[in-house]
């Protein structure tokens, strides 16, 4: 290996080059970008957590509706947006034990009804602004709000009453709940200058990164905040999410250099993506579930009966084999899975085509059922759709599969149609 090429995987390395030009010059060099690929995969794991250089991430979930307000977050990009210019009060570890963020301590009564957050001070938001403890009361207040249609809507109606006493934001909740510092973790519930309130779109946050540029359904760019309070995060000068919605473009750009980084890897494609010179999976136990959901108050799937035949009719086995091969779990109905702490096992509901075709008789219910998939909800959904379709069939039940584009799925489908 040459000195200069050599030399040059340093430079990456320590992010004073980005990796499409060094594949150039290294091919200028006449090395194959096989090896120069691994190459620069050494240089950098040999070199570890570094500061400075670009980081950037091909991620599927994003749409040209998005918005940067974290009330409205339901897919992946959004989520990232939230993680680099945002932070929350407290975040879940690995590990599952709470680590503390805006937060520095969290306290609660005997009854685990009233909850004081001590709130971390010398904290600047990304507009030069001192966060104080009534940012954080008014971001809980403008979440609670039926007219923000917040994501965390449904852990601010258990919130009675809050307040601010000095440095801390206390919390009294209707009924004991021990697990409310979990839930205050939600990605949601992003602290904003006033709680968002004037504009919660802003992207204006106490995060590592500071938005830059922001094309809903393109690219998002954001720049390291000089500021930032916590310096085991933001290794970075820039990060960069480009959103790549298909599946097969998102792994080309990875194996072109357009990006370091992708995420949802499509488990049929896992070991193809094994062998991209210097290329690396990780793969670990996630709280994510991939589920087909069925709005409960909407007709006709208010109907108890017909969702017991549905959930009978669907062979989980078959799909965590052909469909996650193997990189999954069975589910149970339910989002809690051994991820989780405190998640207890309960009875595996089987497929049963008998039981299936019981339930749906019962029912009452006339004609296909009709189920909404895309490809970017979850990966391989659209397979997944057809696999449900073909066991429902065998319990004597039609399913209708109507597949979206991806662009607007999160928008105009999800939480919207009633399957």
């Amino acid at each position: 290996m040459s000195k200069e090429l050599e030399y040059l995987s340093r430079q990456v390395a320590f992010g004073k080059m980005d990796r499409r030009a060094f594949l150039g010059r290294a091919s200028a060099l006449g090395v194959s970008a096989v090896f120069a690929n691994s190459l620069l995969s050494s240089s950098v794991l040999a070199a570890g957590p570094i500061k400075g250089g670009i980081m950037k991430v091909g991620s599927s979930g994003g749409e040209s509706t998005n918005s940067l307000d974290p009330a409205t977050y339901s897919s992946a990009v959004p989520f990232l947006n939230g993680k680099q210019f945002g932070d929350t009060l407290v975040d879940v570890k690995p590990d599952n034990s709470i680590e503390y963020r805006l937060a520095t301590e969290v306290g609660s009564s005997p009854d685990a009804k009233v909850w004081t957050f001590k709130i971390r001070k010398d904290v600047e938001f990304h507009n030069g602004k001192t966060m104080t403890p009534a940012d954080v009361l008014a971001t809980m207040e403008r979440h609670s709000d039926e007219n923000s249609k917040s994501g965390a809507l449904g852990v601010m109606k258990g919130i009675e009453s809050m307040k601010v006493d000095g440095d801390d934001f206390i919390v009294t909740l209707k009924d004991a709940n021990a697990d409310l510092p979990y839930l205050m973790a939600d990605y949601h519930l992003i602290i904003q200058p006033n709680g968002g309130k004037d504009d919660p779109a802003a992207g204006i946050g106490t995060g590592p990164y500071m938005t830059k540029v922001n094309e809903p359904g393109v690219r998002h760019v954001y720049e390291k905040f000089a500021n930032y309070w916590d310096n085991t995060r933001g290794h970075a000068d820039q990060v960069e999410i480009i959103v790549i919605n298909d599946d097969t473009a998102r792994v080309a750009a990875l194996q072109s250099g357009q990006v370091h980084m992708i995420e949802r890897v499509p488990p049929k494609i896992v070991e193809l993506v094994k062998r991209i010179p210097g290329a690396q999976v990780k793969s670990a136990p996630g709280r994510g579930h991939y589920v087909f959901i069925m709005h409960c108050n909407t007709a006709p799937f208010d109907n108890n009966d017909l969702r017991m035949a549905l959930k009978y009719a669907i062979n989980r086995q078959e799909m965590v084999d052909k469909i996650l091969f193997g990189y999954g779990s069975k589910g149970n109905d339910v989002p809690v899975n051994a991820a989780y702490p405190y998640f207890e096992p309960m009875e595996q509901r089987e497929y049963d085509p008998d039981k299936a075709a019981f339930h749906f008789k019962k029912s009452g219910h006339d004609g296909p059922v009709v189920l909404r998939t895309a490809d970017g909800s979850f990966p391989g959904a659209v397979d997944a759709s057809q696999l449900f379709q073909a066991s429902a069939a065998k319990a004597g039940i039609q399913i209708e599969v109507k597949r979206e584009p991806n662009d607007g799925y999160w928008s105009e489908v999800w939480n919207k149609q009633p399957f």
